[in-house]
């Protein structure tokens, strides 16, 4: 033992547990070897276990750990059990002692008060300002609601700042930035998914007329109610004169009908088509303008050019970051950069100008950026030998698995670069990766591509280029409208659908993509709830689906335990009795079971 620190007995037991951790190739040494380094260092003599949390990499578990350590020791030496030290109470009014009782008059001073917080109104021709601006012309007794693009066009006047480019050299803000605080601040919602549009709330209307109230020099103390009705008047007049100013245009008024059909769509399961059934009056105002097609929109060969794109994080180094597209071009590939919200690299059809508008005007609703790109069936997540090992340790690497079966993306592709790594690595993590890479093409069906390096990467996707380029400009690609896409049954429609027609190549916007493969937008209360089971150690994509199928909801799993009331036994070992005789991969043991109770048992 540590003879020579303040506590020895202490750092003793967390040397042994440091050194059992090491003797297992248990990841938990590293935390046992942070405690007793703490412990060793500390000067202070502590009277009870629990005052260790104080050091650095001693959390409330491990200082239990250390009492019942205490206390087994104490019992088998004779010796008396240290007791916890009481905390000093807080002196309370009702019980004033003789010395207090002086103080009384202090005592009943009342408390300051806290100050009010100022309703948020933005500053004069800033980005807030345009957007509360712009969306405060419309009726609010309306349904109607923008889209990104027709916000931006209205906002912008409104604004010194630009919308769509940064205004510093450097920075990658725009003045849409603006339109994350409008909605963390609650004065703008949205609606549609994943064609988002934007609308005011009841607080944005608030400030829309406080804004409104300003420019004209009148009090902003003004009833709710006048506020209201001074917003659709002020409203009413702006479109009037902007209608005087320019001619109406046709296609935009059909979008916004549609966007007032959106409210009252129901979606049904899809055996034949992709289509939302709505029989309101809006539906039908919409289909007397124009009959907007719920089938898949067919792209020509010819209309279209296939693209590499990559993800404007895939670099080489961060000195380096235009590596991989430099390297590319001496292979006659141009690489498009975007911001992907799934994978590294995927590929695109990028219409031509020529045909741009008129996809655009049948793919109605959704005019966000890169509206005009469809995404191909092919994506590749990239990773180094050294990231793999991080992303297994982490958990990201099965929440990335997960993410991209969900998208729907018919060829996955996991490319891995095998760099040399120390060899004190390849024994802890030699079984994990191994085991890992080969579940993901047995069990995911995910396409497995081993490279030496970086360079040899580049080479790979310079020849998927060239062959995805000779397939697909010289097939049709059936192209499923924005409007009736559903983040809850997308997969299960690509499904079906390539199921009836195996050769056809179904695809979606890259705007529809980056919506519907949002990490936050996405989430439906079943992905969630996988994810929380995965949160735990043992618990595979497999397991946790299993688990789901029994227990549907959070709420399900809990109440199940809390039937069983007290009973601890029966609480450790509900899951195993359910599945512990499944397969090996869907098999849920007592250890993992009793881990599981400890989490949602409470």
């Amino acid at each position: 033992m540590a003879e020579d620190c303040a506590n020895p007995l202490f750092a003793g037991w967390l040397k042994e547990w440091m050194d059992e951790a090491r003797e297992r190739n248990s990841k938990g040494h590293l935390v046992y070897k942070k405690a007793y380094q703490s412990m060793k260092a500390c000067p202070t003599k502590f009277q009870h276990a629990s005052e260790a949390d104080q050091l650095n990499g001693i959390g409330p578990k491990l200082c239990t750990r250390l009492n019942e350590k205490h206390v087994t020791y104490c019992n088998e030496n004779g010796l008396p059990a240290l007791k916890k030290p009481s905390r000093k109470k807080r002196v309370q009014v009702d019980g004033l002692d003789e010395e207090q009782s002086g103080n009384e008059d202090a005592a009943e001073e009342p408390a300051t008060k806290k100050r009010k917080a100022k309703p948020y109104v933005p500053k004069l021709n800033s980005g807030a300002y345009a957007l509360v601006k712009a969306l405060g012309e419309l009726d609010r007794e309306g349904t109607k609601a923008l889209s990104k693009k027709d916000l931006i066009d209205k906002a912008q006047p409104y604004c010194d700042s630009n919308f769509t480019t940064p205004s510093e050299p450097g920075s990658f803000y725009t003045a849409w930035k603006s339109i994350d605080t409008l909605l963390s601040k609650e004065l703008v919602c949205t609606r549609g998914h994943p064609t988002k549009r934007y609308q005011l709330t009841d607080e944005g209307w608030i400030c829309a007329v406080s804004i409104q109230n300003q420019e004209n020099g009148t009090s902003t103390a003004v009833s709710t109610k006048s506020k209201k009705s001074k917003s659709t008047s002020t409203a009413t007049t702006k479109s009037k004169d902007t209608a005087k100013e320019k001619p109406v245009n046709t296609a935009i008024d059909v979008v916004d009908i549609e966007s007032e059909a959106e409210q009252e769509e129901q979606r049904t399961p899809l055996p034949k088509r992709i289509a939302i059934q709505d029989s309101g009056p809006s539906a039908r105002r919409a289909s007397a303008v124009l009959p907007l097609s719920t089938e898949p929109i067919v792209l020509k060969p010819g209309t279209f050019e296939v693209k590499l794109v990559l993800d404007t994080r895939e670099v080489r180094t961060k000195t380096d970051r235009d590596y991989i597209a430099n390297e590319l071009k001496k292979y006659d590939v141009v690489a498009d950069t975007h911001a992907l919200p799934l994978g590294d690299i995927l590929w695109i059809a990028k219409l031509k100008p020529g045909h741009a508008a008129a996809f655009q005007h049948r793919n109605a609703g959704d005019d966000d950026e890169g509206s005009d790109e469809i995404v191909l069936e092919h994506i590749i997540e990239r990773k180094r030998l050294d990231d793999l090992i991080s992303s297994i340790k982490d958990g990201r690497f099965h929440e990335q698995k997960f993410r991209l079966k969900k998208s729907g993306m018919r060829n996955i592709i996991y490319v891995v670069e095998t760099i040399t790594i120390s060899s004190e690595r390849q024994d802890i993590y030699g079984q994990s990766i191994e085991s890992a890479l080969a579940s993901m093409q047995i069990v995911d069906d995910i396409f497995l591509k081993q490279t030496a390096k970086i360079d040899e990467t580049i080479k790979y996707l310079a020849r998927m280029t060239q062959s995805l380029k000779a397939m697909y400009e010289q097939k049709e690609l059936h192209v499923l409208p924005s409007r009736t896409l559903d983040v809850a049954t997308h997969h299960k429609t690509l499904e079906q659908l390539r199921a009836k027609t195996p050769s056809n190549a179904y695809c979606i916007t890259f705007s529809a993509f980056c919506s519907l493969c949002d990490k936050s937008d996405s989430l439906t209360l079943r992905d969630l709830y996988l994810k929380m089971l995965m949160c735990m150690r043992g618990v595979t994509g497999d397991k946790a689906i299993e688990i789901q199928k029994i227990w549907p909801t959070p709420n399900a799993l809990i109440q199940a335990y809390s039937e069983l009331g007290s009973d601890a036994k029966a609480k450790e070992t509900l899951v195993s009795n359910r599945l512990g005789k499944e397969i090996v991969r869907k098999q849920v043991g007592k250890a993992l079971s009793a881990k599981i109770a400890e989490v949602w048992a409470g």
